[in-house]
């Protein structure tokens, strides 16, 4: 029998019915106390953003302008053909570096993250990302040994006659002896070696002998420069970049002016351009544009990658990609009239042949090239140019370097961002680097130099970009890559579709082709030609250690793809395919983001609403 109220038993209360819920839209008073489970975390500091896109294309160009612009291009086009290298180096400028290149921004702009954290793409392959970081740190520790000697040349730079020049008091008999001697050293040479590095009173890589004071000096100085600059981030490095990156190119262009106004600059320039065209049938050479434009660039290290992650998402990467590469090339190019033009001028007032003169590296920025500078009239004017020069295109290059290994950090542990404890990290980072360094600035510290210089940029970082190259195409696919960077620049000019299909061949077959012709061709050249440093041959151990070094960055690739693995669940097939998969959180940060809607009223709940289904009349 149907009630309309409620059911009467004798002796026993009236059960009552299910409270409805209630909300209350009108109640004013204080939310309810939230259960201590539900508490939100405390959200973690902002990453930063660029000031402006033009700011993030100077920190690149900055960053890939460095000093094998100046000291590695100019020599590997005279030795492999002159004008001849310039068709394989623009060849492999258009099939290795531009994909590559383009790779790297576009991976860090659609994900916002680091070198680590982007593999979210494919957590198989984080260890692309830890090995990269491990190159960076190699490079960081002897590139900013490089920053130091300039420094000290820069300082020198200041007294007049030059110390290295014969007008020198000191070096009066030394270039009396050497006029009629051409083997005989330089007094340019007898700096370097004696008072600069000392290495005349070290034997080898075994016997490193004490620090160079002034040297470590310098490198302090340099280190301090590094961490002031890099306190407030990408918001002060942006800053110090619209100087550092600018200022190299007016030098250049200052002593391409006066080159060309010396006697014997025309012979200079002839013997850097001449051309010798069964040079293209050498292997060596195409390896050779190919390491210059891989190593020129940049690739690899995590910098292109860790700076792109600042932009916009809607920043269009093609157009920057094409701008940054083709200016750091033409940077190339460019730099060595200024370099061939002034030994020319050197070769003729010595009487001897320019091939005599040229060298690469250290040799040419640091005994060469300031040689010839001691010979123009006003030698400190122009001396003080050039190392200020070789100062800022280092200092660049290291700003990205350590952007890498702070955002990468910061990415994986985000309370970092946080202004106090970012200026700490940064801090232990550099004196731990600086320490490091030390090794560097003894008297035996330029066969070590010469060792990590080597090895730690050689096949690691070609096996690293490969297999970031392969995982991109194969695991988290190619079509999807391309549809992200069309995602990200939005409205796309009709001929960016043929621009993309043209690199999604590169990206598919012949970018890692060409990266493993390069790679085979190291691999032989390691083992076939001994290490030296002048006429000293690196023992078999050294060269064991620096074999070792290559592989401290290959081996992070596996060791990543097992803790990978033991993340997963289910069979071995199952957990492989589970680690190809991105993660939910992979993408751009608004796709991750959830909209908080905030109401002028409270909403009263009560324990039935979380524990039974809505109460409803049939």
């Amino acid at each position: 029998m149907p009630h309309s109220g409620h059911l009467h038993a004798t002796g026993l209360p009236a059960p009552t019915a299910p409270m409805e819920p209630t909300v209350n839209i009108f109640e004013t008073q204080g939310p309810i106390t939230p259960q201590p489970w539900a508490e939100p975390p405390a959200p973690s500091p902002p990453r930063d953003t660029w000031a402006g896109r033009h700011t993030f294309l100077l920190s690149c160009l900055g960053y890939c302008v460095g000093l094998g612009n100046v000291w590695r291009f100019p020599y590997l086009c005279y030795r492999n053909g002159g004008g001849v290298f310039l068709i394989p180096y623009f060849l492999m400028l258009i099939l290795v570096g531009l994909p590559l290149f383009l790779m790297e921004l576009s991976l860090g702009q659609y994900g916002a993250a680091g070198p680590i954290t982007v593999w979210k793409c494919c957590p198989i392959l984080q260890g692309v990302g830890v090995g990269m970081l491990v190159v960076s740190s190699l490079v960081s520790i002897y590139y900013n040994v490089i920053i130091a000697w300039a420094f000290y040349y820069l300082g020198s730079s200041f007294r007049s006659p030059l110390p290295w020049s014969c007008d020198a008091p000191r070096n009066a008999e030394l270039c009396q002896n050497a006029s009629g001697n051409a083997t005989h050293a330089s007094a340019s040479e007898a700096f370097w070696n004696e008072q600069v590095l000392g290495v005349t009173h070290s034997s080898g890589l075994g016997d490193p002998g004490p620090v160079q004071w002034l040297l470590a000096l310098c490198l302090l100085a340099a280190w301090l420069l590094v961490f002031l600059c890099m306190l407030g981030g990408i918001r002060s490095s942006g800053k110090v970049v619209y100087i550092t990156a600018t200022f190299p190119y007016l030098i250049l262009f200052v002593l391409i002016i006066r080159g060309a106004t010396l006697p014997g600059s025309l012979d200079g320039i002839r013997f850097y351009l001449s051309s010798d065209w069964s040079k293209l049938m050498s292997a060596q050479v195409w390896s050779d544009a190919a390491s210059q434009i891989f190593y020129s660039l940049g690739i690899g290290f995590g910098g292109l990658l860790s700076m792109a992650s600042y932009n916009k998402f809607d920043n269009n990467v093609v157009r920057d990609t094409l701008v940054i590469a083709i200016g750091n090339c033409c940077t190339s190019f460019f730099a060595g009239f200024a370099i061939f033009s002034v030994l020319g001028h050197m070769a003729l007032k010595k009487d001897i042949p320019v091939g005599s003169v040229a060298d690469s590296g250290p040799g040419l920025a640091f005994v060469a090239y300031p040689e010839a500078l001691s010979l123009l009239p006003g030698s400190p004017f122009w001396s003080i140019l050039f190392f200020l020069m070789l100062f800022m295109l280092g200092v660049d290059t290291l700003f990205g370097n350590i952007e890498a290994i702070t955002t990468a950090i910061m990415d994986e542990f985000p309370a970092l961002r946080e202004r106090g404890r970012k200026m700490i990290l940064l801090g232990v980072l550099c004196f731990s680097f600086y320490l490091l360094g030390l090794l560097l600035v003894t008297q035996g510290g330029i066969f070590w130099f010469t060792l990590i210089d080597t090895y730690s940029t050689s096949f690691g970082l070609i096996i690293i970009t490969l297999l970031m190259c392969v995982g991109i195409v194969c695991c988290y696919g190619i079509g999807q890559f391309c549809r992200d960077i069309v995602t990200m620049i939005c409205h796309c000019p009709p001929w960016y579709s043929r621009v993309l299909g043209c690199f999604k061949v590169c990206w598919v077959f012949l970018t890692p082709c060409l990266l493993l012709f390069t790679l085979i061709y190291t691999f032989l050249e390691m083992y076939s030609v001994p290490l030296h440093y002048g006429s000293y041959e690196f023992p078999a151990w050294g060269t064991s250690l620096g074999v070792c070094m290559g592989v401290l960055s290959c081996v992070q690739v596996p060791i990543g793809a097992i803790i990978a693995l033991c993340h997963q669940t289910g069979t071995l097939s199952d957990r492989f395919h589970k680690a190809m998969q991105p993660l939910h959180s992979w993408g751009p940060p608004a796709a991750s983001t959830e909209a908080v809607m905030e109401l002028p009223f409270s909403i009263t709940l009560s324990d039935s609403d979380f524990t039974a289904p809505p109460y409803s009349e049939s």
